[in-house]
């Protein structure tokens, strides 16, 4: 097993108590999140479910709101729901009214 030297433990201390300072982290996700739309009803996103899969999926960087536009959500949810996830396909499977 290779040797941490004292500096590698002081730098990876530091990297810890950044990052728990870090808002992203600090910031308790929320369970379900409400996309809403002017067209079609709103989705009700079940967040924790998709959390527990990871953040990175979703994130590429530090967890933050997405920006999502229709062309996006439909690219990201729908994409991955088809290329082997059990979630909706169809439009009524996330808008419910």
């Amino acid at each position: 097993m290779p040797r941490v030297t004292q500096p590698t433990r002081a730098l990876l201390a530091a990297v810890l108590v950044a990052l728990a300072a870090s808002p992203a982290l600090a910031a308790k996700p929320p369970e379900q999140i409400t996309f809403e739309n002017t067209k079609a009803a709103n989705v009700q996103f079940p967040h924790k479910l998709h959390a527990a899969r990871g953040c990175r999926a979703c994130h590429p960087a530090a967890p933050a709101k997405l920006g999502l536009d229709k062309e996006k959500a439909h690219a990201l949810c729908k994409g991955c729901h088809e290329s082997g996830s059990k979630g909706p396909v169809k439009c009524d499977g996330c808008h419910k009214r």
